[in-house]
């Protein structure tokens, strides 16, 4: 048996299908690759981030966008969804369409066990190569454990903000905000 040669995909198409698609996928080096479900714990998150981030930004120019919003990483050609996004200033877009972003100051990802090494990894990687981002948060859905990772003024990125207890916070200091663990952990369920 012969193995199937792989479909290679232009930006260009992928964006065409990406916008009619049902589904979200992320795209690499003429790939696309589809995007897994989530569960429970990670949506929850999710949502309670959207909400605390989202009141502390209202009425000021940094604003919060959930994971239905693609980004776009043009020095290294990558096109995905984090989880949650924080745009501070006027938005800068890919194109006339206006649905790919290119200036994320912050970006949250909630780890499951499928994506972990990948949001820690090799997506990270990918990531600081955003000339606008100041911020990369980690937050574990199976566990209370979140990492703030940030790039200091020299480019170098540490990690600068740690909590794992329901009673700590983690601090992103590029937007001002302290976000409390209580907050983002509340009404998860079967947390190790």
């Amino acid at each position: 048996m012969t193995a199937q040669p792989h479909k290679y995909y232009s930006p260009e198409e992928y964006l065409e299908l990406e916008r009619e698609a049902d589904y979200k996928s992320e795209y690499y080096r003429g790939e696309i690759f589809a995007m897994a479900g989530s569960g429970h714990n990670h949506n929850r998150i999710v949502e309670n981030l959207s909400i605390e981030i989202g009141s502390f930004f209202r009425g000021k120019s940094c604003r919060t966008y959930s994971s239905d919003q693609r980004i776009h990483i043009p020095a290294n050609g990558l096109y995905t969804y984090p989880d949650l996004i924080v745009v501070c200033g006027k938005n800068e877009y890919l194109d006339d369409k206006k649905d790919t972003i290119l200036n994320p100051t912050v970006l949250v990802e909630v780890l499951s066990e499928s994506t972990e090494a990948y949001d820690r990894g090799e997506k990270f990687h990918f990531y600081r190569s955003i000339p606008t981002l100041r911020e990369y948060v980690l937050i574990n859905a199976r566990a209370v454990a979140a990492e703030v990772f940030r790039k200091n003024d020299d480019g170098i990125w540490m990690l600068a903000s740690e909590a794992y207890a329901v009673d700590k916070s983690i601090e992103l200091a590029s937007v001002g905000l302290t976000l409390a663990m209580q907050d983002m952990y509340a009404q998860t369920e079967d947390l190790v």
